[in-house]
């Protein structure tokens, strides 16, 4: 494994880091600003323009798409190891991926295209989502069962002549409150009587579709996320056409498996980055404050957490680097149980270095005047997002016992 930044990847970082600097980090407030004025107007669920005006910048820098590899259609896109450091930087700003066309839910949605969705479909849904003019939605947890196991998904998709009707409810479907939300992709059971893993289909529904409603915005730790949002969808009889289904009746594990990998190690990449501005935020704080007659700087415990949080961050993006690489080399499959050790690790160590970050400003820590509480909040959600700590561990030490494990042989035929 050889994870020195090429000669390209250098170049792009530069530009990106410039970009940041530039045009990322001196509008932190303007952001804020923006949302409050229109929350303050009646209707928070508007797309900023600042965020519209920086997309236009960061398509002319080429820093755009960066995220998808091997697709003709967005040949600026780079493998999972190149991206990292990139995806990292993005990571420090929250609003910040969205400015290049590399944010969440988009970018496992416009994978999940690119891999298993018609010629037809990517020409109507995948190229104007990759020209930044609209926006999709995911459609997977649903408020009745328990969606960590996504067997229990219990939303309809049955076959009905050339279209299939959905019925169901669905939440924390992150986007949907954006108008310019245009299409979902719903995770539904379409074949009840098949085995298992083979009873879920994913299908794409147009969002103006009749029958759907969006109920309401779902708030994390009193964030409502606007304009972006996580939504509770109600779907009634909604019918599609029959080729909006994605690979086949049946074949919805098949394609999570295929988008959640990229996904869940997009989340540890830019929670990397928040993990590194919060370390640099808490030691200009520190380096700034004197208490009882000293540095805060100079209290050993404080260095101990300083020392910790570095040694932890490093690791940290060691284990993603790791995952990235086997990804492209060896294929996401291959890579499921690191994908799975550093989707439990990158955001756990986040939350550790920002509460400690938190902890270094006192009160002001706790307040929107530092982007640390907002931070804390989305970090914490990353620990239930794309499947929980519980699940990730379970599977992890699966993999670990496996190896243990006796191997029964067939007896010998006579």
């Amino acid at each position: 494994m050889h994870f020195q930044y090429s000669d390209k990847v250098q170049s792009m970082r530069a530009r990106l880091l410039a970009f940041m600097d530039q045009h990322i980090y001196p509008n932190e407030r303007r952001f804020l600003e923006e949302i409050a004025a229109n929350r303050a107007a009646g209707d928070a669920w508007v797309p900023t323009k600042l965020v519209e005006e920086l997309k236009a910048k960061a398509r002319a820098e080429g820093l755009w798409n960066l995220f998808l590899p091997n697709s003709p259609r967005a040949p600026e896109g780079l493998t999972n190891l190149e991206y990292a450091p990139l995806c990292e930087i993005m990571g420090r700003v929250p609003f910040a991926a969205e400015v290049f066309n590399c944010s969440a839910p988009d970018t496992g949605n416009m994978e999940t295209l690119e891999r298993y969705a018609s010629e037809a479909l990517k020409d109507e849904w995948l190229e104007p989502l990759l020209r930044g003019e609209i926006r999709s939605a995911f459609l997977m947890t649903e408020p009745e069962v328990a969606s960590s196991d996504a067997t229990n998904i219990a939303c309809r998709i049955e076959r009905d002549g050339d279209h299939y009707v959905i019925n169901g409810r669905k939440w924390w479907s992150s986007g949907a409150g954006d108008p310019r939300c245009a299409v979902y992709i719903v995770m539904g059971r379409s074949e009840p009587d098949a085995p298992r893993h083979a009873q879920q289909s994913m299908i794409l529904v147009p969002a103006k579709t009749p029958g759907i409603t969006v109920l309401r915005p779902l708030s994390v730790f009193g964030y409502d996320d606007a304009p972006h949002g996580h939504m509770e969808v109600l779907l009634e009889d909604v019918r599609v056409p029959a080729s909006n289904m994605l690979l086949g009746p049946g074949r919805g594990f098949e394609i999570a498996q295929g988008r959640l990998g990229p996904g869940r190690i997009h989340h540890c990449m830019r929670s990397i980055g928040m993990a590194e501005r919060a370390l640099e935020l808490m030691c200009q704080r520190l380096a700034s404050r004197v208490a009882f007659g000293k540095p805060i700087a100079a209290q050993g415990v404080w260095q101990e957490r300083v020392a910790e949080s570095r040694m932890m961050i490093e690791q940290a993006r060691l284990l993603t680097l790791k995952a990235a690489w086997m990804m492209d080399t060896v294929g996401n499959k291959t890579a499921r149980g690191e994908i799975a050790m550093i989707k439990v690790v990158a955001p756990n160590i986040a939350l550790q270095v920002l509460d400690w970050a938190i902890q270094a400003h006192g009160a002001a820590g706790v307040s929107d005047d530092f982007p640390l509480a907002y931070a804390w909040a989305g970090q914490r959600t990353l620990r239930l997002a794309d499947g929980p700590d519980e699940v990730h561990r379970n599977a992890i030490a699966k993999f670990e016992l496996g190896r243990y494990m006796p191997r029964t042989t067939a007896a010998p035929v006579k």
